[in-house]
């Protein structure tokens, strides 16, 4: 059972250029605003409802290619962004620095997803490409999600600190 209409790939191209400008735009308005937990941590929570698509069972993929996915993403995709997001205190308020690496760095990670979809897609079926690039996605947020709540904390803590010691 296949999908029941026909994709053109440059309208998906375009609507996945779309989404990292919008991904892009809200990254760099959200550094404006000062960051918690809650902002840091949300995104891979609210991602993890995807991984309802394997109740689907054209969507169902061997538990190893999840793993590679999972780890591909962890590994090679999750590090670059954990090395270019850094904090900064601003009175007594924590936000999110702004990285001029950070937006090559999505962009470029955007070129290496869209070449390998565009390869993964010609050996396996759409749902299951799908499913394997969402796991992908997932391994590359979560640690780099729990990689800034780390670092969030450690600040904080400092700052916890300073503040007793000057009291």
């Amino acid at each position: 059972m296949g999908i029941p209409f026909s994709l053109n790939p440059h309208l998906i191209t375009l609507g996945t250029l779309f989404m990292a400008g919008l991904f892009l735009l809200v990254r760099v308005r959200s550094a404006q605003r000062p960051t918690n937990a809650i902002k840091i941590l949300m995104p891979p929570l609210g991602m993890s409802t995807g991984f309802l698509m394997f109740l689907y069972p054209p969507a169902h993929i061997p538990l190893l290619w999840g793993l590679i996915a999972f780890l591909a993403g962890a590994l090679f995709f999750s590090l670059p962004l954990i090395y270019s997001s850094r904090f900064e205190v601003v009175g007594q308020q924590i936000y999110l620095k702004r990285s001029k690496a950070f937006i090559w760095i999505l962009f470029i990670l955007l070129a290496i997803r869209m070449l390998a979809h565009e390869y993964v897609n010609q050996l396996i079926s759409l749902e299951q490409t799908a499913g394997i690039f969402f796991v992908l996605a997932f391994g590359m947020l979560l640690p780099w999600r729990l990689a800034m709540y780390r670092n969030f904390i450690r600040l904080k803590r400092e700052m916890v600190q300073k503040t007793a010691e000057v009291e």
